[in-house]
């Protein structure tokens, strides 16, 4: 392949950097004192890393370049020790910016306290967000070196395969291509099946498996969820505004993956030109229109009736994933981190144009107007700039929680538990509290390139909280802890939701108004 970041190929990096004599790391160690680790494909050598082991880049399937649209395969296994101290490619996309990128991209990565066999530490396994398109889990954010030293865990963070390159449905295109709707599912699936493998060498328990992921992350999970391939992979889950309540059906598939090769300049008989073409040229063609959503091509699980063979939470819970202990979560204004308060959107905003802005950012069709004076009716002090925010966020990125967990309830989930991020952010007033900012929370990351949480003493105990919910879900399958308020489990009618904030506090239905007000009209998941 030719054309800038495209043009590394990990695996080669991999195998030179085993004959490297000397490699500086952190504390002036070399590498005959690194840390190295058996795995089942092979001995690996990580780096000591802020007082963890950390192994990066570790292969768990094989090039998908020579698996373009078709099921990942496993690692295979390798004879010379392979060094895994640096993040690997990422799948290419519209938004990689300078990472390198590369349809080699199934790699995971690790950070440990102690790579000790019997050491049976709960695992903790983040999916990144990003929607199906985009994302990476080499954000800084998501490091997972303070979580694994403060959790007592071992943390595993997944890359795998996004947007077309990981969810085109070319199934009614070429049978050979039956996987191809759920192929981003399938390389999580290939990677947690490499955790149950593996793990117990890092010092983790393949007993105690939690998967947790934010936006797109959370999503995967929830559809994971409902696929019987992923049964028994894992032990808990979290989300954190992500929700998947509905897959794509097979008719808006296909009619996207049309739209894919009308971008590209192809006919549906010309499909298998997708095999040859450039994987830049790949990237270019997701900028074709969605014909079912409108915008920038949308691409997702496919209910294909082989790997996702009913709705991940419709009708209900899929009684495969109701033993499972979750936390479901959002933050209380989500849309401010993609609408921006400083762009063109808001600007002028005001109680006579307030109803038309909203509407084309909404998921529930209701009409604007009537959503604007019953806002106003329940909250007169509120300012047009504060109602947008607060009606896009429950009539767009809350409405999949709360089907969600209400579906848990009904199905009689009992270890089932809400949380809402009420904490403004100090770094920006505007941010108020938004879509992503719960993630330095729960990694300890609060230091981090692109957090917005703030660093003080109050930021520092509402991160031992989240952190604390979080691995205590992984440990015991509880998320309380001794520096938590009890947190009930969310039961119907009372929705019991903790609140994190400087003053963190459970309270039940907290957002009533605004979910019964949106309760008047079906939320039709995007992509579906």
């Amino acid at each position: 392949m030719s054309g800038g970041r495209f043009l590394i190929n990990r695996r080669n990096l991999l195998a030179g950097a085993t004959a490297l004599p000397f490699i500086a790391v952190p504390g002036g160690l070399s590498a005959a004192r690194d840390p190295e680790v058996d795995t089942a494909e092979g001995r690996i050598r990580g780096l000591r890393e802020n007082g963890v082991l950390a192994f990066k880049g570790i292969p768990y399937g094989e090039d998908t370049a020579r698996y373009r649209f078709r099921a990942p395969v496993a690692a295979k296994p390798w004879n010379s020790v392979q060094t895994a101290q640096a993040f690997a490619p990422i799948c290419p996309q519209r938004r990689a910016g300078s990472e390198p990128a590369s349809e080699d991209c199934l790699f995971l990565n690790v950070w440990t306290p102690e790579a000790h066999p019997r050491a049976k530490r709960p695992v903790m396994v983040y999916f990144h967000g990003g929607a199906y398109s985009n994302g990476t889990v080499t954000d800084p954010l998501t490091h997972g070196q303070h979580l694994a030293a403060s959790g007592d865990v071992v943390v595993v963070t997944i890359n795998h395969r996004l947007n077309a390159l990981g969810y085109l449905y070319l199934a009614e295109f070429d049978k050979r291509f039956a996987d191809s709707g759920n192929l981003g599912q399938l390389d999580l699936i290939l990677g947690l099946q490499w955790v149950q493998r593996n793990i117990a060498a890092f010092g983790g328990d393949p007993a105690r498996v939690m998967v947790f992921g934010q936006s797109g992350g959370g999503a995967k999970i929830a559809t994971l969820m409902g696929m019987p391939a992923a049964k028994g992979l894992f032990h808990s889950a979290a989300t954190m505004s992500g929700q998947q309540v509905t897959a794509s059906g097979p008719g808006n598939a296909v009619a996207r993956t049309r739209a894919y090769l009308s971008a590209l300049g192809l006919s549906d008989a010309q499909f298998a030109s997708l095999l040859d073409l450039p994987v830049e040229k790949l990237v270019e063609g997701l900028e074709g229109h969605d014909p079912v959503l409108g915008g920038s091509l949308y691409f997702g699980p496919v209910l294909d009736m082989k790997w996702l063979t009913r709705h991940p939470f419709w009708p209900d819970a899929n009684p495969q994933s109701t033993g499972i202990p979750m936390i479901l979560g959002n933050t209380r204004e989500e849309t401010r981190a993609f609408i921006n308060p400083r762009g063109e959107k808001l600007a002028g905003l005001d109680w006579g144009n307030i109803a038309a802005r909203l509407r084309p950012e909404l998921k529930i069709d209701l009409d604007p107007d009537w959503i604007v004076k019953s806002y106003r009716d329940e909250y007169p002090d509120w300012s047009p700039v504060e109602l947008f925010y607060r009606a896009t966020t429950a009539g767009r990125s809350w409405p999949g929680q709360v089907i969600e967990a209400d579906a848990r309830a009904e199905a009689g989930a009992k270890r089932t538990w809400v949380y809402q991020l009420d904490h403004d952010s100090p770094i920006d007033p505007l941010r108020k509290a938004a879509h992503t900012d719960d993630i330095p929370f729960v990694f300890g990351t609060l230091a981090a390139e692109g957090s917005y949480s703030g660093t003080g003493e109050a930021q520092r105990k509402l991160s031992d909280q989240m952190m604390g919910a979080f691995v205590a879900l992984a440990r015991t399958g509880d998320p309380n802890h001794a520096g938590l308020p009890e947190w009930p489990h969310y039961e119907l009618p009372e929705r019991a939701t903790m609140r994190f904030d400087l003053n963190t506090r459970a309270e039940n239905d907290p957002r009533r108004f605004e979910r019964e007000l949106f309760a008047r009209a079906p939320y039709i998941q995007p992509g579906s």
